[in-house]
């Protein structure tokens, strides 16, 4: 007779055992994403935070931040889970060029528990990821926007499409210019997709929001094609601007 025992092993995670997106050392076989230890050292975004761009806030009393009470930007609003400072910012900087995309099911889940609710009232027909250039995808072998919708529409059960949005310019990294070349850098920089089914609105994912040009220039093209609402979600925010 048998002892009707449970197998239901995960094997791949014995074989690629997962690592902690911050400290990126093996995690123990429990079905946790990150060391316990880690989680203290991050640093979410919580109430207050702005109305817009859904950065953090100091006063109670605020609503939007400086950046946004200064100048007008083009989406509708923004949900983001976490600062973009100390053990986060060197995380999301090895997905970006250390090829560590196994940290985004971490991140996937965070976008869900913080923000998920937010998202949720938005009630959005589709997830686009900001596009990166054909040149610099090929020479990173991947787009981190791309996956991050992918593991977020998984979890949110929102269609992701990733033919809506084209980058046509291989633009200067946005972190080496100031916010006027910035938004110079990014002019002309994106186009609608072919085979657009229409669409009301919709959610640009991306991995960092620093001062909104790349959310913007995105915008800007979606909202000409006549998609009525655009909205945004990134892993992380800056505390600038």
């Amino acid at each position: 007779m048998g002892l009707g025992m449970n197998f239901n092993v995960d094997f791949n995670g014995i074989i690629f055992p997962r690592r902690c997106p911050i400290c990126d050392k093996i995690l123990e076989f429990n079905g946790k994403l990150i060391c316990e230890k880690c989680r203290d050292k991050l640093v979410y975004i919580n109430e207050p935070r702005c109305k817009k761009c859904g950065k953090q806030l100091i006063k109670m009393e605020d609503e939007y931040c400086y950046d946004c009470k200064m100048k007008k930007h083009l989406y509708k609003e923004g949900a983001v889970p976490f600062m973009h400072i100390g053990e986060i910012k060197k995380s999301i900087y090895k997905i970006k060029y250390c090829n560590k995309r196994e940290y985004i099911d971490f991140y996937a889940d965070e976008v869900v528990k913080r923000c998920g609710s937010i998202i949720n009232e938005w009630n959005c027909d589709a997830l686009i990821p900001v596009p990166l250039h054909r040149q610099r995808k090929l020479k990173r072998g991947y787009n981190q926007a791309k996956i991050i919708a992918d593991k977020c529409s998984k979890r949110l059960n929102i269609p992701i499409r990733n033919d809506v949005l084209v980058r046509t310019k291989n633009t200067k990294p946005q972190k080496e210019l100031n916010d006027t070349d910035r938004k110079k850098n990014l002019e002309n920089a994106f186009k609608m997709g072919k085979n657009v089914v229409k669409l009301t609105k919709v959610i640009l994912i991306d991995d960092i929001y620093t001062t909104g040009s790349t959310i913007d220039a995105c915008t800007a093209v979606l909202l000409r094609s006549g998609i009525r609402e655009v909205y945004y979600v990134a892993l992380s925010i800056g505390t600038g601007y």
